[in-house]
């Protein structure tokens, strides 16, 4: 066998032929590796912040924590352009169908991303106005404990959502509307 460089190469063990193709930069995939990678590559959030939490949401977006290495450039201002909704705060029962309808109005795949004890399970607010956490509403994909948690604690979230995403089954039949 000879490569694209002209050299005579014989195979001996099986994984000789793998480690040619890496050699020669050929790299194989499944198309839905490829379109997992794409996206948790590129999660465009959408910041829903009630109360304090939204305090500490905004400061993991500014230089210091820079949520753009994680591919998670800005907070969209639309639910039309965002993938991932941040819930940061108190969910009372007056905004419960405000969060469901902006949570509708998200394209497929969309995540959530429950943020501080409030919007976990209420936090200390367990009366009749408040929602004993977002997860009655709306589906969540990730928790994220403390009140309010730490802009570390967030960006552990994103990176534990950016795992799930790239194990997910189907993604290129989901991109392409043909299931």
């Amino acid at each position: 066998m000879s490569t694209s460089l002209g050299k005579h190469v014989t195979l001996t063990k099986p994984n000789d032929f793998g480690n040619l193709l890496e050699d020669e930069g050929i790299i194989f995939t499944t198309l839905d590796k490829a379109v997992n990678w794409a996206r948790k590559s590129s999660i465009w959030p959408l910041g829903f912040g009630l109360a304090c939490c939204a305090i500490e949401m905004m400061s993991m977006a500014a230089a210091r924590f820079d949520l753009a290495r994680f591919g998670a450039e800005v907070f969209r201002p639309s639910p039309r352009q965002a993938d991932l909704m941040i819930v940061a705060g108190r969910l009372s029962q007056k905004m419960a169908p405000v969060i469901r309808q902006l949570y509708d109005q998200m394209p497929e795949p969309k995540w959530v991303i429950s943020m501080g004890a409030c919007a976990t399970s209420g936090g200390v607010f367990n009366n009749y106005a408040i929602v004993q956490g977002c997860n009655q509403v709306i589906p969540v994909d990730v928790y994220v404990p403390g009140c309010p948690p730490r802009p570390e604690a967030v960006l552990y979230a994103i990176l534990q959502l950016q795992k799930k995403i790239d194990t997910e089954k189907g993604s290129f039949r989901r991109a392409m509307n043909l299931s």
